[in-house]
């Protein structure tokens, strides 16, 4: 990716955001880049160089929701991450998940158009794939069965009008992630570490079911990497799955996880059913004394699912995957060792 001078980040304050920023500090890909947020920056995720450039006025946050216009004080923007979404699951009302997700769609379209952008990387999900017992490629059929699938989906055709409007000179990267991992991360993959290490972790007869799902400085260097093939190969759009190259199981998870943490346990298995009428129960009463805890009806559920979704344009591509399962683990150890 050839240097630019003005790349925008929506949703830059989140967790893709601050490691798609350290890349592009850390490689000089960008003279300023501006974070878009309703949030503080997590400042925690950067890395020196990035403290430094936020400290000179490189790189530069400004409140903005991307469910209202979108302003900066630039003439023209080179290009845009577009990363900002409500997407945990569970978490939210259904009207959420479109209200965020197809309105700022929207309106990153249009602020794209009024700075003349041309360039737009955008992250989906797997989500509007659905459930289904075979592995999807991108060109499988999508079916989303959640609110937030069906909004990704949605959000992905408008970006998709934005450049077939102008399809000779606009590019789009959609990407479409499985479960993304790593520093100072509190999704599945932490709390299923935690729960390892705390030994309340337990098998449902699901040991063989698949997880898509990647580390996040890979996802990042696939970005960069997608841009330069958009170029090297006179393209203007790409939509691509993005995980491990063969997903893991939810058993090569736990292995993994204990090899790295080095805590070993022994891991019993409970019959499905019984343990989603605890996890009811449990939700039950957090709900009524207002106690937040990890064992929700909707992660048990997930447990049971199935998301084999495989990279298949970034495999037959070329590219080149820099982590597996346990270093990528390892690297995570290794950068904030507190967290294993």
């Amino acid at each position: 990716m050839e240097r630019v001078k003005v790349v925008v980040i929506t949703g830059g304050s989140g967790y893709i955001g601050g490691y798609t920023l350290n890349r592009l500090i850390e490689d000089g890909l960008a003279d300023k880049t501006y974070l878009f947020d309703i949030k503080p920056p997590r400042k925690e995720v950067w890395t020196p160089e990035v403290h430094k450039a936020f400290e000179s006025g490189t790189v530069v946050y400004q409140y903005m929701d991307v469910r209202d216009s979108l302003m900066l004080d630039e003439d023209k923007v080179d290009l845009i991450f577009n990363f900002a979404a409500v997407h945990r699951e569970p978490g939210h009302e259904a009207y959420e998940y479109f209200e965020t997700n197809i309105k700022g769609a929207d309106n990153v379209i249009a602020f794209a158009e009024d700075k003349h952008c041309s360039k737009i990387v955008f992250t989906s999900s797997i989500a509007p794939y659905g459930h289904a017992d075979v592995a999807r490629t991108e060109e499988s059929q999508v079916v989303p069965y959640s609110p937030y699938g069906s909004s990704k989906l949605a959000a992905e055709k408008i970006h998709e009008g934005w450049q077939h409007a102008d399809r000779n000179n606009r590019q789009l990267v959609i990407a479409r992630p499985g479960v993304i991992f790593g520093p100072h991360e509190d999704g599945n993959v932490p709390r299923l570490r935690n729960a390892l290490k705390k030994g309340y972790f337990c098998y449902v007869g699901n040991k063989s079911v698949r997880k898509s799902g990647g580390y996040v400085k890979e996802l990042v260097n696939t970005f960069i990497w997608v841009l330069d093939w958009l170029e090297v190969n006179n393209k203007q759009y790409v939509l691509y799955n993005f995980s491990l190259p063969e997903p893991p199981t939810l058993e090569e998870y736990v292995n993994a996880i204990q090899e790295v943490s080095g805590v070993k346990r022994f891991v019993p298995t409970l019959p499905y059913r019984a343990l989603l009428i605890t996890s009811y129960i449990v939700q039950s009463l957090s709900s009524v004394f207002g106690v937040k805890q990890p064992v929700h009806p909707a992660r048990i559920k997930k447990l049971k699912v199935d998301n084999t979704i495989i990279p298949q344009f970034l495999i037959k591509s070329g590219y080149v995957f820099q982590y597996n399962l346990n270093s990528c683990l390892l690297d995570w150890k290794e950068e904030n060792p507190s967290e294993w």
